[in-house]
């Protein structure tokens, strides 16, 4: 996949990469796409996949869970996985 394939893909949103990847899927599952057209769509599949887990992980990332003090009133936050 070239450079530019690459740079349309980083700027999609989470939303528009999945739908994309959705169709792509689709066409695949119906084997109407030549073998050359099916392998750019693929590797343009792999690509949407690996920016949607890099804006999950980034999603995951910034939720915090919030801390409570003994009297249960929100104290403040902390990360997610925190223990």
């Amino acid at each position: 996949m070239n450079n530019t394939a690459q740079q349309d893909v980083s700027a999609l949103s989470f939303e528009q990469a999945v739908e994309e990847l959705e169709r792509i899927v689709s066409a695949l599952e119906r084997g109407d796409v030549a073998l050359d057209k099916s392998i750019e769509i693929y590797e343009r599949g792999e690509a949407l996949k690996k920016h949607c887990e890099a804006l999950l992980k980034a999603a995951e990332d910034r939720i915090e869970k919030i801390r409570l003090d003994r009297a249960g009133r929100p104290q403040g936050v902390e990360p997610l996985d925190a223990e």
